[in-house]
């Protein structure tokens, strides 16, 4: 028995109860032929899955077409639309987008441009971000022999079917409250861009540069040179234990190994492991506790992930995790404060020294702790260490709170898009 098609979408506005109409694209819009003869326009343009129709130059920071074979090109006026067959992770079947420059450009032949005729344009263009439409061109068309590239006839194309409200205020809300929410959203991730910014550039001001003893930046009644020591010098380490497989459980003390470290932080993996509470209570000195520091000492390229052999991140919070081998946690000693030694490590010349000591290849690399304990940082008075920390510690929860609110305005605009439409 065949499905029964949807007639509307799970989620709309009140007020609004009737059936969505059912039209193609080829009622909706029209194909766009236009060339430009005489090369009357001169600026090519590009359709991104990632940033939508854009220069080209822009793009690729240099023009690709031949200026001597434009005058084949499609002419695209602001708020055109173009299908670009191309595949990617972010398009399976090709992007479509609207062209939002402001101006007209010219694209490639080997693109599809259309323009919309009596139906909201934001409408479709959020139509066109969502999935409604992949089932038809899995059905009618296909990657031919590149396998970058999607392959549909232009009148299979023009039969693509999109199902809308008749109203138009219905279209003209669900478009609204979309491009509102992106608009949200694109601010939130300037912010967090800002934030990541003003980090780096206070990590160069509050701590000393090269062979300075003194920072750029102090906080009030601190002068005193800052002395270099050993990281080994300074700091206490364990390092991870090699726990058997055969202990391994669905459930109890979890085991934070290599995978499990992110860019900054540990990350909540699907294939987490654990151990019982007998054997965490018998490797006791392997739980990691708040404000410690962990670096990965051997990993390989496939385990990193995001982390890098060398990279530290910091403990923000006790939960009794375990410390796997390959790793080792360390923590200030004689009261110096672990979140000051920790954002020294996030310096550039750190990387770089780690650069020099990282042994291996490609696939498997590791770094001495000897090697490591050789690293040199800057010491103040504690003090100061502990201004500096908590300073840092509180920009780095302000950057979590952004992120956090961006992740959950991406989800949201996920579901939206998953519910607004047919």
């Amino acid at each position: 028995m065949a499905k029964e098609e949807k007639k509307a979408p799970k989620l709309r506005f009140n007020g609004y109860t009737n059936d969505w109409e059912r039209k193609k694209l080829g009622d909706v819009a029209e194909k766009v032929i236009q060339k430009n003869n005489n090369n009357a326009f001169k600026n090519v343009l590009t359709n991104s899955a990632e940033y939508g129709i854009i220069s080209q130059r822009d793009f690729f920071e240099r023009n690709i077409a031949n200026k001597n074979n434009i005058s084949t090109y499609y002419i695209v006026q602001n708020d055109d639309f173009v299908y670009n067959p191309r595949i990617s992770n972010l398009a399976p079947y090709g992007p479509i987008n609207r062209n939002k420059t402001g101006y007209t450009g010219i694209i490639s032949p080997l693109y599809y441009v259309f323009r919309v005729l009596n139906i909201n344009t934001a409408f479709i263009e959020w139509y066109f971000k969502t999935t409604c439409w992949h089932k038809f061109m899995y059905q009618h068309g296909d990657s031919g022999a590149r396998s970058d590239r999607f392959s549909i006839k232009d009148n299979e194309l023009k039969k693509l079917p999109i199902k809308l409200p008749a109203d138009d205020m219905e279209q003209e809300k669900i478009a609204k409250t979309l491009t509102s929410l992106d608009n949200t959203l694109q601010l939130h991730e300037r912010k967090c861009e800002e934030l990541a910014l003003i980090k780096k550039a206070l990590l160069q001001k509050l701590f000393p540069q090269k062979d300075e003893f003194k920072p750029e930046v102090r906080y009030k009644n601190f002068s005193d040179a800052w002395e270099q020591r050993k990281l080994g010098e300074v700091t206490e380490y364990i390092k991870g234990f090699a726990f058997k497989s055969k202990d391994y459980k669905k459930s109890g003390h979890r085991i934070i190994r290599v995978s499990d470290l992110g860019k900054d932080s540990i990350i909540n993996n699907n294939d987490s492991i654990f151990v019982t509470d007998e054997i965490s209570k018998q490797q006791n000195k392997y739980k990691i506790n708040k404000n410690e520091i962990i670096i990965t000492t051997v990993g390989s390229k496939a385990e990193l992930k995001e982390s890098a052999v060398g990279r530290p991140i910091i403990v923000r919070n006790s939960l009794g995790y375990l410390l796997n081998q390959n790793l080792v946690k360390i923590h200030g000693k004689n009261n110096k404060d672990s979140r000051f030694i920790y954002y020294q490590l996030l310096q550039p010349r750190y990387s770089q020294y780690i650069a020099t000591i990282q042994r291996g290849n490609a696939n498997q690399a590791n770094i001495a702790i000897s090697d490591l304990w050789n690293y040199r940082i800057f010491i103040t008075k504690h003090n100061e260490q502990q201004k500096i920390g908590n300073f840092f510690q509180q920009l780095d929860f302000l950057i979590t709170l952004h992120q956090r609110k961006l992740e959950k305005l991406k989800q949201l605009k996920k579901f939206l898009l998953q519910n607004m439409f047919i």
